[in-house]
């Protein structure tokens, strides 16, 4: 006899793609994104699983799982959260939860919770009450799901989860986290730029470099926590196309969206820095370091360009990577310091970052007056040279130093199906 699920979640593709999981495991699946529906078919109906996202709108995942044990006291409930914490989880089992799974899972992971949490629950059922209370209490077990991810899953999360949500998004929201992601790699720029602008003839270059790295670190750290579509960070979409979970014809489509809403954000901060008047700090010194660095960015040769950018997104695409092994926020961050850190203070290319940085040394040498801001001006510097000089090779290099370098390579060691697993296919 098949068994029957119960899913809650308010985000359609989680509830469409466990559907999809447990129907090809034989479950019979009810969904609902609302939590109010829920409680009412866990009420009308006896389920052996219970899925329950964590954060809904308008009630707490706790209360809801609390509520559900009383309603319907025989199922096993799991909870899933895409803000996973050790005192959430053990909220969730004191108030009735079996198990607890972070997002993003792959198949295997939610699958694999469910069925020890049907275990849990029949060992439960044979024994005294508060099993759970104890072993979390004593702290004898770490709680389920909080560990940190191994390479091997964070492979199979980026190519069966992460690259098919990215497609499967909404266009419009994935053009606001993109504008939102050129703002915040522009807010890395422009701290970068404002904490080291006079920083060179007291400290030295290399420690100078080190600090501009630190502070442009902020960037990526927005893009990843706060959340918003980066163009670069995309490239590892590449295994999901390989894993022919995505078409090569969507993923194309989704980063020239992604592309194009990373310059207009990039834009809106040049704006933004530009009429706020922050570059006359230090009398026209920070516009005048401003357009130093976007000037010498477009003097690279088209050779310089492409190979810092494959650099950089290397360790871009890297910091990504190890930020999806990490469960805890403190972890993600410093998941991503130091790769961005480096790849500043080494010197390599990052095709968004020069969104804002180019055109804010263009808008200041074109619009201020060059008294103002010390006499600082580069005939190179212009839009063509911006676009054909530097943005084209080094968006070139970032697409391979991370599409080949990150999503390839982990697909090659972890993902691509051996002789045996064709063989059996065929």
């Amino acid at each position: 006899m098949s068994q029957s699920m119960l899913i809650i979640d308010d985000e359609e593709i989680v509830l469409n793609s466990c559907r999809k999981i447990f129907s090809s495991e034989g479950f019979n699946v009810v969904i609902t994104s609302s939590p109010a529906e829920g409680l009412r078919l866990a009420s009308d109906s006896a389920y052996d699983v219970i899925l329950c996202d964590w954060k809904m709108p308008g009630f707490d995942g706790l209360d809801v799982v609390e509520e559900i044990n009383r309603r319907s006291p025989d199922s096993a409930v799991v909870m899933i959260s895409g803000y996973p914490s050790v005192g959430r989880a053990t909220e969730a089992m004191k108030r009735g939860a079996m198990d607890y799974v972070a997002k993003p899972f792959t198949p295997e992971e939610i699958m694999g919770t469910v069925k020890k949490a049907i275990q849990r629950k029949i060992v439960e059922e044979k024994q005294a009450l508060g099993r759970f209370e104890k072993i979390i209490g004593s702290l004898q077990f770490p709680v389920p799901g909080m560990e940190d991810k191994t390479p091997k899953t964070i492979a199979e999360t980026v190519a069966s989860t992460v690259g098919v949500g990215k497609v499967t998004s909404p266009w419009l929201t994935v053009t606001v986290l993109g504008v939102l992601a050129g703002c915040y790699i522009g807010f890395g720029g422009l701290l970068s730029t404002t904490v080291t602008f006079d920083m060179a003839a007291i400290a030295g270059i290399g420690f100078t470099k080190i600090m501009a790295g630190s502070a442009f670190s902020l960037g990526l750290i927005l893009v990843v926590i706060a959340g918003a579509e980066l163009f670069t960070g995309n490239n590892l979409m590449v295994s999901s196309v390989l894993s022919r979970e995505i078409t090569f014809t969507d993923m194309l489509k989704r980063w020239g969206l992604v592309y194009v809403a990373n310059f207009i954000g990039s834009i809106i901060l040049v704006l933004i820095f530009y009429f706020s008047g922050l570059w006359k700090t230090g009398d026209g010194a920070l516009g005048a370091a401003a357009v130093n660095i976007a000037a010498k960015k477009v003097s690279l040769g088209f050779n310089e360009a492409l190979f810092r950018g494959i650099g950089c997104n290397w360790l871009v695409c890297l910091a990504v990577w190890m930020a999806l092994a990490a469960r805890q926020t403190i972890g993600k961050i410093f998941a991503i310091f130091f790769p961005i850190m480096g790849f500043v203070a080494i010197g390599f290319e990052h095709c968004v970052a020069n969104m804002y940085f180019i055109p804010a040394g263009i808008f200041i040498q074109n619009w201020a007056e060059l008294s103002a801001i010390q006499g600082a001006a580069s005939d190179s510097l212009n839009w063509i040279n911006f676009l054909w000089k530097n943005l084209l090779p080094v968006t070139i290099g970032n697409i391979i130093g991370g599409g080949a370098f990150v999503g390839m390579s982990y697909w090659g060691a972890y993902l691509k199906p051996s002789k045996s697993d064709k063989q059996r296919k065929a």
